[in-house]
């Protein structure tokens, strides 16, 4: 699969919408010297590609009644495809899965999980690893803060005045801070 070509205008675009997917195409426009029409075609070729692969809501754990993140290093007895495989839809299918990555290493896999309670953590061991037969053994990391949380993706070495070369402004004058 080829990757698709993205120039130093799609990378300030994507600097914008990664602070704040709502920003008016407009706005990003003038942040990057380009007409909204063409950012709207620029985004729409960059969902089209998979280089924009969704367009979220980030919501606080905490204010809908999951205020605890797990993270749990998750061993395998056997490394078979098929098992692997089985291992990664189950976990792709848990709804307090938040992410799944399968890892090298001593871990075959590292979730990142948020739960209500203790008690629903110790339910979903008892579905997911306990239930079964090719969990060799997990282990688990109670977060006691979240420092930082968000799948930002930089883009490396971007100077957005560089991409506006006609205009001073950088497209974060325009936008409030992310914190």
């Amino acid at each position: 699969m080829s990757q698709p070509s993205v120039d130093s205008f799609d990378l300030a675009i994507l600097a914008i919408l990664q602070r704040d997917n709502t920003t008016p195409q407009r706005l990003i426009g003038e942040a990057v010297n380009l007409s909204a029409p063409a950012v709207q075609r620029r985004i729409k070729r960059l969902e089209q590609a998979g280089v924009i692969a969704g367009n979220v809501a980030l919501v606080e754990p905490a204010a809908v009644g999951q205020p605890i993140t797990i993270f749990v290093e998750v061993e395998l007895e056997s490394e078979r495809t098929e098992l692997i495989d089985a291992a990664k839809r189950q976990f792709s299918a848990t709804p307090e899965v938040q992410q799944c990555y399968y890892v090298t290493g001593e871990a075959d896999f590292i979730l990142v999980i948020t739960v209500a309670d203790m008690g629903a953590y110790e339910a979903l061991t008892r579905k997911l690893f306990f239930g079964s037969n090719n969990v060799r053994k997990f282990r688990t990391f109670v977060a006691m803060d979240r420092v930082k949380v968000g799948l930002t993706v930089p883009v490396a070495g971007l100077s957005l005045a560089a991409a506006s070369s006609a205009r001073p402004r950088h497209a974060f004058d325009i936008l409030p801070d992310a914190n």
